[in-house]
This record gives C-alpha cells, sequence and structure tokens, in this order.
C-alpha cells in the first residue's frame, strides 16, 4: 500500500493484564509490515511529595520495588512468548519514570514510532502514573495512536476500515495515517456523521477524500448517518459493526474550541467505550 508503510511500531505494555490482548494485535501487525516492535513498559519511581515530613522505611521502599520488578519480568515474558518466533525485529523496553511521569516518557518513546499501540483505560488495573496516559500521547506525541478495548481478541487489523470523516485538520492527518495500515485493496468506509439533508452526491469533500483513497488501490464507499440522539461515538460503532470493520479511524480532539467540544467529546466516548480498536490521529 504506502512504500513507506510501518517500520517501527511501539507497543504500551502498563499491566500484564493488557499486555495479552496487546500482543494479539500487535504482533500480526508487526508480522505484515515486517516491522521493528518495541514493548514498552515504564517502572513507576517512588515519589515523595516536597514540603511533605515523611519517613519512608526501608522495607516499604523494597517491596515496592519488589513488586514493580515482579511486575516487569511478567510483563517481558509476554511479549518474549509472543515474539521469539517471529522474524520481524523486537525488543523489550524497561524505562525508569524517575523524575518524569510515566505518561512522558510514553510521549518520548512514541515520537519515533510510526504508529502507537496503547490499551483502554483501567481504572481498576492501571497504575496512578499512568492514568489518561491514552490522552497525553494521542495529544503530544504527534504520532497516531491505536486504543484496544480491554480484553479485545478480534481480527487482524487493516483488511476492512471506517473512517469517521469531517471537514477538519485532524480528520485529514487520520485520513492520510490510515493509509500506512490498510491492506491492499481494502474496503473502506468513509462515513459522515450529522446533518444528512446534504445528498452525498454534492459532498465535494466527502468525495474527494474517497478518490484519494482509490488512487491508493483501496474499495471507499461515501455514507452519511444522523447522530440520532445517541453521539457521534456510538453511530461509528454501529456502523464499524454493521460493515465488519476491523478498525475504525478518526481524529482526535479539535484544534480549536469549537470543533473540540464536538471532537473532543467523541475522542472520549471512543477513548472508554469503543467496541473495536480506534486509531485516534491528532
Amino acid at each position: 500500500m504506502n512504500t513507506m508503510g510501518l517500520k517501527t511500531l511501539l507497543v504500551c505494555l502498563t499491566t500484564t493484564a493488557h499486555a495479552e490482548t496487546l500482543m494479539k494485535l500487535a504482533v500480526p501487525l508487526a508480522r505484515k509490515h515486517d516491522a521493528h516492535l518495541i514493548g514498552l513498559h515504564t517502572v513507576e519511581a517512588l515519589v515523595v511529595y516536597p514540603g511533605i515530613a515523611i519517613h519512608i522505611p526501608e522495607p516499604a521502599f523494597a517491596a515496592f520495588n519488589e513488586s514493580q520488578k515482579k511486575e516487569a519480568e511478567a510483563i517481558k515474558a509476554i511479549f518474549a512468548q509472543h515474539t521469539e518466533n517471529e522474524d520481524f525485529q523486537s525488543e523489550f523496553r524497561l524505562v525508569r519514570a524517575e523524575a518524569v511521569s510515566a505518561n512522558e516518557r510514553m510521549v518520548e518513546s512514541a515520537r519515533a514510532a510510526d504508529l502507537v499501540i496503547m490499551a483502554h483505560e483501567d481504572d481498576e488495573a492501571d497504575r496512578y502514573d499512568q492514568r489518561k496516559a491514552q490522552t497525553q500521547v494521542i495529544r503530544e506525541s504527534g504520532r497516531p495512536v491505536i486504543v484496544v478495548p480491554l480484553g479485545y481478541d478480534g481480527p487482524a487489523i487493516g483488511a476492512n476500515l471506517l473512517l469517521g470523516w469531517s471537514d477538519t485538520r485532524e480528520a485529514a492527518r487520520a485520513a492520510h495515517d490510515l493509509l500506512a495500515v490498510a491492506d491492499e485493496g481494502a474496503p473502506l468506509t468513509v462515513l459522515r456523521v450529522g446533518d444528512v439533508s446534504q445528498d452525498p452526491m454534492a459532498d465535494a469533500d466527502g468525495i474527494d477524500v474517497a478518490e484519494m483513497f482509490s488512487r491508493h488501490g483501496l474499495k471507499p464507499t461515501l455514507e452519511h448517518r444522523e447522530t440520532g440522539g445517541e453521539g457521534i461515538a456510538a453511530v461509528l460503532n454501529q456502523v464499524a459493526f454493521e460493515k465488519g470493520a476491523d478498525l475504525i479511524v478518526t481524529g482526535a480532539f479539535g484544534h480549536s474550541k469549537a470543533y473540540d467540544f464536538v471532537i473532543g467529546a467523541t475522542t472520549y466516548a471512543l477513548l472508554r467505550y469503543s467496541r473495536l480498536p480506534v486509531m485516534f490521529s491528532k
């Protein structure tokens, strides 16, 4: 599809519970593109807040470090199990958060990747220093981020895609980022959600982007749907389900307050409730 393709994939392995799910999605993608797969796990620093006079006994430090070490080793074992028989290059990176937060370490690592893969937020299992990591990486890394539902066990991505389309910079970024993950000749639904009073045949911007995809060898169809009071995220999920899509692609967070009111709300809803992997571009 894209001669440059995906050559560096970063998968953020925050907990053992999610590592298995993420590796099931990341490995087929790395195999398909012969990409270098990096598994990243951040080790939390034990933060003592300035201004608070507190003595933390040595056994507490030791227990904290031991629990961190055990989790890191368990995650590394999952990564090794999924990559050991593969031909593509892979590496496991253990990074200490130390002076900056785990989220900032993820942002730093993401900038050199073609694509980042993360799990949905998990209030039960996420460490405190990893809360809202998805939002921060999407907003600050400058890279497309695929966020995968907890426990997801669906097909490899790229064979059938859905693009949430709007006349925004973020949607344009998403449209072009999509080219790197789409299989040759894959069907693609370009979906505009909102006012369907406009005739799709008169939707010049939508037609232009669909024709662009055709030139890249994809099989696009342009569709308009009403929100029906359910919200844009719900419509994207519903149409993706109807079309048998394996990936939803969308712009994330608006570059102006007006757009962020719409796109931001949709982004948050997809980050928490999407039933399919979603690729966010900012």
